[in-house]
């Protein structure tokens, strides 16, 4: 399906920058050692439009060396001279705003108008706090806890930090994987999906533009089973973060184990969206085709799951269907484009097997279909609505990763929650409602790491995100994920000046 081929100036404007390779370590770009090579392919027409050589086992390790020696400089270096090299770092990707976004379009097939007004601007955001929070990573204020002491509590940074990101977001998932680890005084090495590594090698240069000193960052693009592994299993990585699917989450944590790393997990979704018998219909059913449909439906938080009180179902149905129909698919550079395609025709034609096996025990209202003609090329898939689908069927329980939505009705509140709650994950969930009490108690009953309300998918910096059970631990974004990127040591001064404490007398002699 791979055509190579040139791309265009105006879709791949910052194509100079990756002439020297595709592995960014100590401040430069390499070329990576496996011996192997790998094209970056355009979703939207099959193009290879950069084709690099992958990391192996040697990349790694430089990579690491390089963040282990700028480690003790940088975790030295004071909170205020941390964030003022952030925001310079926010500035420059400012500055290459449109490069980053048509990078992004390239590589994912994401429509620009979701680059340009999503992931850019949010990943700038995301800078923008960690410059601010860099000032406020603080302990417990000291206090005389036992009266003899005065005890108070230090963050400190762990160390090199080793960190994987996935595809269906390469530019802020690298974000969300290095800031909080710098901010903190960090150093880190991320491997990006080999599929989509542009965007987060346009990042680590940014830095390094903005000052940020070699070696703090270093980008190693490799398969997961060469550089990935070596990478979470590496004797001088002291954490590793993990942003992909479950099933690949416990391989990294049986690797992890092995070497007792700090773990951090953000695995896999399958987000219901329950809607009440009091719910807006007009505001869910829009809020259920953007939720299901963003990203192409690639979205760890998309809604997947629509549950609908009986009294509402079969206009739900009908209204999403309709709608679902409207969605102009397209060029992904094109101005009249809202969904572009998958990210691979792998991809593609995994999306186009569930709905395939779903039609023996299920309807397919709308879509379920590769389009033809002009974007017979991409890997492309038509908006699709699955409705008759059983509670414990595939296409209800596995997280498909597309453009599609599965309907189920119920009866009472009980069981919507329960409905809810029935799948191994728990990253997000939506319940749409005008009772406060009814929204209440989805929020306190539904298990996951973020409920919204008449809403779903909005994130802000300031919030974490984060799931509940087989979606993993540990929180991106926010003040709270320095919980993952900070030791916690408790210093504790004796006030007495007395020389043979009263405890002593445990040890030897009498009161």
């Amino acid at each position: 399906m791979h055509k190579p081929g040139s791309t265009p100036q105006d879709r791949f404007p910052a194509a100079e920058r990756f002439a020297d390779g595709a592995q960014f370590v100590a401040g430069r770009l390499t070329k990576g050692t496996s011996g192997r090579t790998h094209a970056v392919v355009d979703p939207a027409t099959g193009a290879e439009v950069y084709t690099y050589d992958l990391a192996g086992a040697d990349d790694v390790d430089a990579a690491v060396a390089a963040a282990r020696e700028a480690f003790p400089a940088w975790a030295a270096a004071t909170p205020g001279e941390r964030s003022d090299a952030l925001h310079r770092f926010a500035a420059v990707v400012a500055e290459r705003a449109e490069d980053f976004a048509r990078a992004e379009s390239l590589q994912c097939g994401k429509p620009l108008k979701l680059t340009r007004e999503f992931d850019v601007p949010g990943t700038i955001d995301n800078i923008a706090f960690f410059a601010g929070a860099a000032r406020h990573l603080a302990g417990q204020s000291a206090g005389e806890y036992s009266g003899d002491h005065t005890s108070y509590v230090r963050r400190e940074p762990i160390g090199v930090v080793g960190s994987i990101a996935p595809w269906n977001y390469p530019l802020q998932m690298a974000a969300w994987k290095i800031l909080p680890a710098i901010a903190a005084g960090n150093t880190i090495v991320l491997k990006p999906a080999e599929l989509t590594p542009l965007t987060s090698l346009l990042f680590a240069q940014a830095a390094t533009d903005a000052g940020i000193p070699d070696g703090v960052i270093n980008i190693v693009t490799g398969t997961g089973k060469e550089a990935g592994e070596h990478l979470v299993g590496h004797p001088d990585v002291a954490m590793t973060s993990f942003t992909g699917s479950t099933a690949v989450g416990k391989r990294v944590a049986e690797i992890a184990t092995a070497t007792v790393k700090r773990l951090h997990l953000e695995l896999g979704g399958k987000a219901p969206f329950v809607v009440f018998d009091d719910a807006d219909l007009d505001a869910a059913v829009n809020g259920a085709v953007a939720g299901a449909l963003i990203n192409t439906g690639q979205d760890c938080t998309a809604a997947t799951r629509a549950y609908v009180q009986r009294p509402l179902y079969d206009a739900f149905v009908e209204h999403t269907a309709a709608l679902m129909e409207t969605v102009r698919l397209g060029d992904p550079f094109a101005p009249g484009t809202d969904l572009g395609p998958l990210v691979s025709h792998a991809q593609r034609d995994r999306v186009a097997g569930f709905v395939d096996r779903a039609r023996s025990y299920a309807r397919v209202v709308t879509g379920g279909e590769t389009p033809l003609g002009d974007l017979s090329d991409g890997a492309y898939y038509r908006p699709t609505l699955i409705a008759g689908a059983a509670q414990d069927s595939e296409v209800v329980q596995s997280e498909i990763f597309g453009p599609v939505l599965v309907v189920l009705p119920f009866d009472t509140d009980d069981e919507g929650i329960a409905l809810a709650n029935d799948t191994p994950y728990g990253l997000a969930a939506s319940a749409w409602s005008r009772d406060v009490y009814r929204t209440g108690r989805a929020t306190r009953e539904i298990k996951a790491g973020c409920v919204w309300i008449n809403d779903h998918i909005p994130i802000i910096s300031e919030m974490p995100h984060g799931g509940y059970k087989a979606s993993g631990y540990g929180k991106d974004m926010s003040a709270y994920s320095f919980e993952e990127y900070t030791q916690i040591k408790h210093v504790m001064f004796d006030n007495t000046a007395v020389v043979r404490k009263d405890w002593h007398r445990t040890v030897f002699g009498d009161r």
